[in-house]
């Protein structure tokens, strides 16, 4: 059984979608947090409208600062004890920085759980593509205003061919990674093959600190259905 670290961004809708076609069973998304979580580019009730649209419970566990290490392990062991979870999926593309290790992994390997990794290093356009191609339906949430610069258009704007054309010029221009693996922008899904519905987006402002648009909700809990999910 696995579970997938769920952000609510692309990268670990479209891992969650693949590692059940590779004939993974999961049973709980799980979102690994400090205490009192409280996300700017993953807004946590659009998580838990996600999850309802979904189908499956959604946990978060709980980092506490210094220790990091030993923090993801005691909660990994809690998802194998209380779960049952022998597989950890994450949407992880490549490493991070100057990284030559992949740190989900080495968290599983300390405790004997096994990872799934489905997008790692695949090449960063044939993911968009994968997405467009199996229609999920994603919005950006928050931009690095130094990498797009006219940053607060991008915000509420879905991923499609088009937004892929803007995003392979900015790579010309700027350097921004297609997929934004350098934090260049985060993203939030509405709607994926496997959502039974697809999520309508709330009423937002934008916020503009330290460098970053992101998308603000006066009331998150309008998150409500659009329609049937394709």
């Amino acid at each position: 059984m696995a579970a997938v670290s769920w952000t609510g961004g692309k990268d670990c809708a479209l891992a969650l979608h693949e590692a059940t076609a590779h004939g993974l069973e999961v049973r709980l998304l799980v979102t690994f947090a400090p205490e009192n979580p409280s996300f700017r580019a993953h807004p946590i009730p659009l998580m838990k409208a996600q999850a309802a649209a979904i189908g499956l419970p959604h946990m978060f566990l709980t980092i506490r600062p210094p220790a990091y290490d030993e923090s993801y392990e005691a909660a990994l062991r809690q998802l194998q004890e209380e779960y049952g979870i022998t597989y950890l999926v994450t949407g992880d593309i490549d490493f991070i920085g100057a990284s030559t290790t992949n740190y989900m992994n080495e968290r599983c390997a300390a405790v004997g759980m096994d990872i799934f990794t489905p997008l790692w290093q695949r090449p960063r356009e044939s993911l968009i593509q994968r997405l467009l191609e199996c229609r999920f339906h994603i919005i950006f949430s928050c931009v690095k205003e130094a990498s797009f610069p006219d940053s607060k258009a991008w915000l509420g704007r879905t991923i499609d061919a088009t937004a892929l054309a803007d995003l392979r010029a900015l790579h010309a221009s700027r350097g921004v990674d297609v997929c934004g693996e350098n934090g260049e922008y985060h993203t939030m899904v509405l709607g994926a093959p496997y959502f039974d519905h697809t999520l309508l987006l709330p009423p937002f402002t934008i916020e503009s600190k330290d460098g970053l648009s992101c998308l603000r909700f006066e009331d998150a809990t309008q998150t409500t259905v659009q329609g049937h999910a394709a």
